[in-house]
């Protein structure tokens, strides 16, 4: 299985939507609606034009995982819509993997040196992966000012880009 990653717009509004809810409510609970995420419907106004973006890991033309980045400070960005479909998974494919490493890439061309995310603490190998990968845990009162928090998220990490790789 060869995985394809590239960047989306508002085309795969739909795709991105039964991904990331299908994950969010019926595999982990989250309560969370597409009212709480009006960015879905908006990915080049609300991820781009600020100058973030959005990237699709696909197989066989199937979206099968995301990577969103917001720029909200000169050089800071928050890591977004972060999701792997389960059957997919794991070290195998190593999805996530390299959606994150073009996330980095993309940061490092685009003078972003802070990336921040939030995440939520019943997905423990999400955090497993996040700080396996050197993003330090900080405490929501410590994040910067602009950060775009989430209302579900209680776990936040915080990644310094040129102390990576």
């Amino acid at each position: 299985m060869k995985v394809a990653i590239q960047q989306l717009d508002n085309t795969y509004s739909d795709q991105l939507i039964d991904l990331i809810l299908t994950i969010q409510q019926k595999e982990f609970n989250v309560p969370i609606t597409i009212d709480d995420q009006p960015d879905l419907k908006q990915i080049e106004s609300f991820y781009m034009v600020p100058g973030g973006n959005f990237w699709g890991a696909f197989i066989d033309g199937e979206l099968v995982g995301s990577i969103a980045l917001v720029k909200f400070d000169e050089r800071e960005g928050a890591v977004r819509k972060m999701f792997v479909k389960k059957e997919f998974r794991g070290k195998e494919l190593n999805i996530a993997q390299e959606l994150l490493e073009v996330l980095i890439v993309f940061c490092r061309e685009n003078g972003i040196d802070h990336i921040y995310l939030g995440t939520v603490n019943v997905l423990k190998a999400a955090m497993r992966f996040y700080e396996r990968n050197h993003f330090v845990q900080v405490e929501k009162e410590n994040l910067p000012a602009r950060f775009p928090l989430m209302n579900a998220d209680n776990v936040f990490y915080s990644l310094n880009i040129n102390q990576t790789l």
